[in-house]
């Protein structure tokens, strides 16, 4: 099975490059995330048209994640299942072929110290919690896609010295993505890469791929 993640900052401004994408490069599933939209104004239609089903969880304006496959999808879940009222739309799974995919947008954290930077740490705790409730790690199949908003390592930054203090790089964000792996989760990308190198995000406001 094929799946690929895509932090896509607004389906409505990347409908086109989704589109085009999904007719080259042929996923069996696309996890997205920061949708930005409501499920209302997700393009179905044209998303269907490229022989994809979807799952979706909008927010007007910001966050907002989904799924697409191929093949049919069942037991869609759109919370973490624990009391928490929390109306950010940050995390849909849904099981396809006997494999339960997960797409996640954590949180991004503001600045370190912040009320948004509590809210990153609590999240992924929370997100540890369900997936110990839901899953046997030893019998269950899962897969947790996204933007995790954490550099696990410095390999993983162009310029580690300028981020080692950030909500992306600090030891806490660290801290919490390794007892979130502590689960049965395993990094796909690293043992390809074991050096690091491969950067997926740059930041164009600052003209970072430059």
């Amino acid at each position: 099975m094929k799946v690929a993640t895509w932090n896509v900052n607004s389906i409505r401004a990347r409908r086109q490059h989704v589109v085009d994408w999904l007719d080259a490069a042929q996923p069996d599933v696309l996890c997205l995330q920061e949708l930005k939209v409501v499920e209302g104004d997700f393009p179905y239609d044209e998303i269907k048209d490229c022989g994809y089903d979807a799952a979706v969880f909008g927010q007007k304006t910001y966050n907002g994640v989904a799924i697409l496959s191929r093949g049919p999808m069942s037991n869609v879940v759109t919370d973490l299942g624990d009391s928490e009222d929390d109306p950010q739309a940050r995390l849909i799974s849904a099981e396809v072929d006997g494999l339960t995919i997960l797409s996640a947008y954590f949180p991004n954290g503001g600045e370190v110290g912040s009320d948004k930077f509590d809210y990153k740490l609590r999240w992924i705790r929370r997100l540890r919690e369900a997936l110990g409730k839901r899953f046997d790690p030893d019998a269950d199949r899962v897969a947790l896609c996204g933007d995790f908003n954490v550099a696990p390592f410095d390999d993983d930054i162009g310029r580690p010295a300028e981020w080692r203090s950030s909500v992306l790089a600090c030891d806490a964000v660290r801290n919490a993505l390794t007892e979130l792996a502590s689960f049965g989760l395993q990094d796909v990308c690293r043992p390809f890469h074991p050096t690091g190198g491969v950067f997926s995000w740059w930041d164009y406001r600052g003209r970072g791929f430059e």
